[in-house]
């Protein structure tokens, strides 16, 4: 179905290519998995597949790519509409209606597919995504997990032969996440789709592939095979993996039900280890010299008052109610982990600590200032917030100009920027474009303009959306060192789906639930009463109360 014959690619000004020595096949009617570290080309495969690369994003493309017998190199996106089916990392780049129903419709009417035939099938689409209540809402209005699965459900109707799809369920909760993933494993088996699907959340995807594809592998070239034998010497893998490998058992494991199955030595050595030991405040990556993670001068809360306070907080959106009588305080040095299904009203409740809406009821104080009706500049000293999209932050044309801006923004000495970048983002150059870099790197220098401001308080929508684990380990070393005495005691408030981060990092989950808060109880209570937002190592270890396989390693050694 689909054949890679010794494909590279090059961009301009770029020192090596982003992908080299790429030559297999993948076969019809499999889901392959495409892993690697953030950077290691994996979305510029995906847009070899659907024409994107080179015809839209330029480069150089050498070999060939052939799909269904058509090749990539003289056939442009357009005139593969038909057979590929793709799903960016940012869905809104890719509506081109307004509403739910009307973005379904478009693809097919693109094609000109039979009126009936489309009616038909956006209604089992609605229903196969759980659109059904949303199909004439704005698009503008849905929460990023929302838009996922409309992005999803666009080229799904046109019924394509290959689907190619770049992070699909980073925006999900666990729940829909399943959903997605059952429909894929759906149109696998039922109707012979092939399916090329690359995404870092490993421990959601592993155990439903077919094959795995690994770039950036310890051989330097690109390897498929079995998800088992990739597993074994992929530098990223899901935590049961890594489990698996801290305990030596063989084969490892690639899901919860296989690893519980031989866990119960492991259970004993840890039962006689003890309970596991908090995490410490500062992080193992090494402190840069400049004080750059101390709190603004004059910004700090006194004494252990709450950062940020909302009372009865109501906002409503679009003529939607987003948020109903929420209640919540964050100290200084805490991080709370925001919880639940999409649509529930968590980045409405960041939108509001930060000021970009105003309540309909109730109120809300950050660092004494009510949010929106604070001048800009005093409240940036006092809250920064990473939202799920992070261009919407970048605007200069290199990484350099996007630093020195974010200095002169927040009145910091300069290089303040820079040398945050050069810690979540190494070996990435001054004179590189933003919009070059992967969405997760983008994330990482949209943190690095927003931590420039030193805010003590700190809100975070999705953040590791797009991160390789290895990036995830870099990202909650930072904010472990924030909120350490060391580090001033910033208050960190995340909006995330990534259970195996709120397992790691968070000392109180708040779950929302249709704009409610149904629960506000610390994070290993949480967690672990509830099997939806359980980590992958509290499953398997299960009635043991060990969260992350960072513990289960202190406790061994």
């Amino acid at each position: 179905m689909i054949r890679f014959e010794e494909v590279s690619v090059r961009y301009e000004d770029s020192p090596a290519p982003v992908l080299d020595g790429l030559d297999l096949t993948v076969p019809e009617g499999e889901l392959v998995l495409v892993v690697g570290p953030s950077g290691a080309g994996k979305s510029t495969l995906l847009g070899t597949v659907s024409g994107l690369v080179p015809h839209f994003t330029g480069g150089v493309l050498g070999g060939r790519v052939t799909v269904a017998g058509r090749d990539t190199r003289t056939h442009k996106p357009r005139e593969l509409a038909d057979v590929v089916g793709t799903v960016g990392q940012d869905p809104m780049a890719h509506f081109v209606t307004d509403t739910v129903e009307d973005e379904l419709a478009y693809g097919m009417e693109s094609l000109g597919i039979a009126p009936d035939v489309m009616r038909r099938r956006v209604e089992e689409t609605l229903d196969l995504l759980g659109l059904a209540g949303l199909r004439d809402r704005p698009l503008a209005t849905l929460s990023g997990g929302q838009r996922q699965r409309v992005a999803i459900g666009s080229v799904l109707t046109p019924h394509p032969r290959v689907l190619v799809l770049d992070e699909p369920t980073s925006a999900l909760d666990p729940a829909a996440a399943e959903e997605v993933l059952a429909v894929l494993q759906r149109l696998v088996h039922d109707l012979g789709t092939t399916v090329l699907l690359a995404e870092h959340r490993l421990e959601r995807v592993v155990h439903h592939a077919d094959q795995v594809l690994l770039l950036g592998g310890p051989s330097g070239r690109p390897a498929l095979g079995s998800p088992a034998e990739i597993m074994a010497v992929s530098p990223v893998h899901p935590p049961v993996v890594a489990l698996g490998r801290l305990a030596g058992w063989t084969p490892l494991p690639l899901t919860v039900r296989d690893a519980r199955r031989r866990a119960g030595e492991l259970r004993g050595r840890l039962t006689r280890a003890g309970a596991p030991a908090a995490a410490p405040e500062e992080g193992p990556v090494r402190r840069p010299s400049r004080a750059w993670w101390r709190p603004a001068r004059g910004a700090e809360a006194p004494g252990d008052a709450p950062v940020a306070v909302a009372e009865g907080l109501g906002v409503r959106r679009g003529g939607v109610t987003a948020l109903r009588g929420v209640t919540l305080s964050v100290a200084p040095g805490e991080t709370v982990a925001l919880m639940g299904r999409n649509g529930a009203g968590k980045s409405t409740l960041l939108s509001a600590l930060v000021g970009l809406v105003a309540p309909a009821a109730g109120t809300v104080r950050v660092g004494g200032l009510t949010p929106h009706r604070a001048a800009p500049r005093a409240l940036l000293r006092r809250v920064g917030l990473v939202p799920q999209e992070p261009r919407d932050l970048l605007y200069a044309d290199t990484v350099a100009a996007e630093c020195a801006a974010a200095d002169r923004d927040a009145d910091a000495a300069g290089g303040t920027c820079r040398a945050l970048v050069s810690e979540l983002l190494p070996g990435v150059g001054d004179a590189v474009h933003p919009r070059d870099l992967s969405e997760g790197q983008r994330l990482a220098l949209a943190l690095a303009v927003v931590l420039t401001a030193r805010p003590p308080l700190l809100l975070l929508d999705e953040p590791t959306r797009g991160l390789d684990y290895a990036a995830k380990a870099r990202l909650v070393a930072v904010l472990r060192r924030l909120t350490g005495r060391q580090g001033g005691r910033h208050a960190v408030l995340l909006a995330t789906h990534d259970v195996e981060l709120a397992a790691e990092i968070a000392d109180r989950v708040v779950i929302l639930a249709d704009g409610d808060v149904v629960a506000d109880r610390p994070a290993a209570e949480v967690v672990t009463a509830s099997p939806a937002f359980a980590p992958q190592v509290a499953k398997v270890l299960a009635p043991e109360p060990w969260l992350t396989v960072s513990q289960v390693a202190d406790a061994l050694s």
